[in-house]
């Protein structure tokens, strides 16, 4: 596996290292194991040396992925009427956690002005020192007559009405790694081998951990294991908005499944993968703070703990259905003519964000809620909350 991927520069192999040092030392100040969950916050967020606090580009072409707002404009267009709609029925405050490069605020406040319903603020949440950088440098770049409608928030706010954004947030939270064999659910966590590098060992799940995933629709294997993920970090943080909501929408982007598709029996390895340079690959061990690290997300997980904490959940739809419902189509066609090549390229990129082998039925939209009275209009043909 490790010979299909481009080999790292002797710098970002140093910076790795340093890294792996740091995640070696909490290792033995844990007894000698750390809860992958652990590794996993160290690998992408430790200060200065992790993925997302590095330095290193990570979105787009140059990058190690690409997101909806890299591939689109209309992306954050087609989003904006639905900020539209929560904005006018709670408050003028829109609250964008994780903004990676500043596209989606540049593409959802320029189309917001254009429907004269900018926000009084435009708030983000980010842990990166290095994307907020690039964020503020975008927006001055491309709206330079708006940036001051920007602030940079360091926690979550006490009370807060309006639309709060989340676009693949979730899949990069920590997660705890889950194995049922022999009649005993595991927790797996990371260790020092021989060598001095980095191994897998299981210990029987304990407390919150173990609750929720005996209940799961997960059953133990006769023989051999099955191996997955639980996201406890993400069900604690979507809690963490229900007393600070007083009105509007939580509107959740992500590629992930319902319970029910989550823990498949034929998903027995899990949903973990780590992005380098565009590939996909399984070794999640593998130089740390060079790859990220993701997994799918439980709806159905979320969703209950937002109900648990007092959020009413608006509606749960595919990206496809969501963007269409959106306007996005109609967004396109403005574009120009069919035959023209701003609207041939438009429509390639289109086609990534809503066709169902591309990003469409990958990804997911899920809307919480407060004291909204109204249909939402990203919900109005293809909500699947029934399959939560």
């Amino acid at each position: 596996m490790h010979t299909q991927l481009p080999p790292p520069g002797a710098d970002a192999l140093e910076h790795s290292a340093r890294l792996a040092a740091r995640i070696a030392d909490e290792i033995r100040g844990a007894d000698g194991w750390l809860s992958f969950a652990r590794f996993m916050e160290l690998a992408l967020f430790a200060p200065g040396l992790g993925y997302y606090s590095g330095g290193a580009h990570k979105f787009g072409a140059d990058g190690d992925f690409v997101t909806a707002p890299e591939i689109s404009p209309l992306f954050g267009r087609a989003l904006a009427a639905q900020v539209q709609q929560v904005l006018e029925a709670s408050a003028p405050h829109v609250i964008e956690v994780g903004a990676g490069t500043g596209l989606l605020a540049c593409d959802l406040l320029q189309e917001l002005e254009a429907r004269d319903c900018l926000p009084e603020h435009y708030d983000i949440i980010e842990l990166s020192g290095e994307l907020r950088v690039r964020q503020a440098d975008n927006l001055r770049a491309k709206l330079p007559h708006l940036a001051d409608r920007v602030r940079w928030l360091d926690a979550l706010p006490e009370a807060f009405s309006g639309c709060i954004l989340a676009n693949e947030v979730l899949d990069v939270m920590s997660v705890q790694l889950v194995v049922w064999r022999d009649g005993v659910i595991f927790e797996r966590g990371v260790v020092l081998d021989e060598t001095g590098g980095f191994g897998w060992q299981d210990r029987p799940a304990e407390g919150r951990l173990l609750a929720a995933a005996q209940a799961l629709p997960v059953e133990m294997p006769e023989e051999g294991e099955y191996l997955s993920e639980i996201c406890l970090a993400a069900r604690a943080w979507v809690a963490e908005w229900a007393p600070r909501l007083q009105q509007g929408a939580i509107i959740l982007i992500d590629y992930g499944y319902p319970q029910a598709e989550y823990y498949l029996p034929s998903r027995s390895t899990g949903t973990l993968q780590c992005y380098y340079r565009h590939r996909a690959h399984p070794d999640v061990l593998l130089w740390p703070g060079l790859n990220d690290i993701t997994s799918f997300v439980d709806f159905t997980a979320i969703a209950d703990a937002a109900f648990a904490a007092g959020l009413a959940v608006e509606g749960y739809a595919s990206q496809a259905s969501f963007l269409t419902d959106c306007g996005l189509l109609e967004l396109l066609t403005a574009i120009g003519p069919s035959d023209e090549a701003p609207y041939l390229r438009a429509a390639r990129a289109a086609l990534r964000l809503i066709a169902p082998h591309e990003m469409g039925e990958l990804f997911k939209v899920l809307i919480l809620g407060r004291g909204l009275e109204l249909p939402l209009l990203g919900l109005c043909s293809g909500d699947r909350t029934h399959a939560l």
